[in-house]
Formats: C-alpha cells, sequence, structure tokens
C-alpha cells in the first residue's frame, strides 16, 4: 500500500524553500524508496584564486617534490593542504 504524498509547493526563492525545508519532513513529500542514484561527471567544485607569498627556497622545494612525484606543484600543495586539514 503507497502512501498519499503531499504536493510540493512552488517557491519563490532559495530561502524561502530552505525555510520550508527546515520545519517540514520530507518523507510527508517524497518516496525515499523510489530515489535513484546520480552520477554527474562534470561537475567541479568552485574554487578561490588566491595570492601566496613563498620564500623561493620553499617553492623551489615543493616544485622538486612535485617533479619527483610528475605531478603540477599546485596539485600536490592542494593535496598536502587538505590532507593536514583532514588530519587535524
Amino acid at each position: 500500500m503507497s502512501k498519499l504524498l503531499k504536493t510540493i509547493p512552488n517557491f519563490a526563492n532559495e530561502m524561502e524553500e530552505q525555510a520550508f525545508w527546515e520545519s517540514h519532513d520530507s518523507t510527508e513529500y517524497l518516496d525515499w524508496g523510489k530515489v535513484q542514484s546520480v552520477v554527474l561527471p562534470n561537475l567541479k567544485p568552485t574554487t578561490k584564486t588566491i595570492s601566496l607569498r613563498l620564500p623561493q627556497h620553499l617553492l623551489d622545494s615543493i616544485k622538486a617534490a612535485a617533479n619527483s612525484r610528475d605531478v603540477p606543484y599546485q596539485s600536490l600543495i592542494k593535496v598536502w593542504l587538505q590532507e593536514k586539514v583532514h588530519n587535524s
């Protein structure tokens, strides 16, 4: 026996929608048993360009480490920063 679901209202903007879902149970509006997984292969995380001043010797050491791993040095810096954030 399937449950009768309520109709999702139309929202004027994202803030109105967010307020609605914060105060309502989604199981009254959606049948989560019929949900299908979706893969979005071309979706990339938003990035922000920053300026970072490093001593030349440090940058040279990072570039050498990246070269030995055959990866771009900026990618290696991002990996190291991500590891440090997750391990702290």
